[in-house]
């Protein structure tokens, strides 16, 4: 009886053990000088199991048993959220499994293209509480480039600026600067063009023409007459709730400003929005045409004329005036 009795303790000793080695060894970072962040997504509804399983799969911890037992019966399971972290395999199980409590460590934001700095402004205060008066202060219209981002939350106006400024020079190199040169454009030519074509051009495929049509203006000497300036100088529209007023007056467009383009020739000071990489790219890629005036149709589409005859008739035709 006795000898059974001892038996039984050196078992649950030799067990005791090895669970303890186990623990311990599952709470040991994979890689203790591998600092690399990892970016890990915990989706809504997604149970900790799933989440041990996937830490795991990507090699941020050593047991996905261990991680769901300290989720579990440790107090986390409850806390961790959704959204986004940065990992990193040097971590400690239990390192990691608190900072899953400690809120997503980004912001993603999604910027259109066409917006200007003031609409870009106020979404970043929306999102991540950073003054719009700060951000206005130091962002260059024109250069703020529109994508989706992802923003750690205590990011201050300097650092975005610098986040979307980043984003164009890996965007707009040295090759857009050399056709550019090839068309007499400077850098800051081709954004301004490329911010009206942004405005002015709904659809890819009349992005390129429309960009003609306003190289061909410039060539001539003509004023370019576009609303879109005009648009840009009214700014924001109360009843509309918009920054670009939809339906333009005799009145506003003898809105004196150097932006608008119906009272001076040339083009506008700055960009009046930022544009995509498709508005660039159209400026840089413009075909040759002979066409002086364009317009839209209620779906967007341009139409293009070479003459003021033919514009006309392209206005009785496609806007029923």
């Amino acid at each position: 009886m006795k000898q059974r009795i001892v038996i039984l303790l050196l078992i649950l000793l030799l067990g005791g053990s090895f669970i303890s080695l186990w623990w311990t060894r599952a709470n040991k970072p994979i890689k203790p000088d591998d600092k690399k962040e990892v970016v890990f997504t915990i989706h809504n509804g997604e149970s900790i199991r799933s989440v041990a399983e996937r830490l795991q799969n990507q090699k941020l911890i050593r047991s996905s048993v261990a991680f769901f037992l300290l989720a579990r019966f440790g107090g986390v399971a409850n806390n961790i959220q959704a959204g986004e972290f940065r990992l990193n395999p040097s971590m400690h199980m239990n390192t990691i499994a608190q900072s899953l409590t400690h809120g997503t460590t980004d912001v993603q934001l999604t910027i259109p293209e066409g917006w200007r700095n003031s609409e870009i402004a106020f979404k970043l205060t929306q999102e991540l509480a950073v003054p719009e008066s700060e951000f206005l202060k130091i962002a260059r219209e024109g250069y703020m480039f529109p994508d989706t981002y992802r923003f750690p939350k205590n990011s201050t106006a300097v650092e975005l600026v610098k986040f979307f400024f980043d984003n164009f020079n890996r965007k707009i190199g040295q090759k857009e600067i050399s056709l550019a040169q090839e068309k007499n454009l400077s850098l800051n030519q081709l954004i301004i063009i490329a911010s009206l074509v942004e405005r002015e051009a709904k659809h890819d495929v009349d992005r390129p023409i429309v960009a003609s049509v306003i190289l061909n203006r410039l060539k001539l000497g003509m004023k370019l007459d576009i609303d879109a300036t005009v648009q840009y100088v009214l700014g924001y529209q109360p009843q509309e709730k918009s920054w670009w007023k939809k339906e333009l007056t005799l009145k506003d467009l003898e809105t004196d400003s150097p932006y608008n383009t119906y009272k001076n020739a040339g083009l506008p000071p700055q960009p009046i929005a930022n544009p995509g990489l498709e508005a660039i790219t159209a400026v840089l890629n413009t075909p040759k045409t002979d066409y002086l005036y364009y317009v839209a149709d209620n779906n967007g589409f341009s139409h293009f004329a070479s003459t003021i005859e033919e514009h006309n008739q392209n206005i009785s035709k496609y806007l029923n005036k």
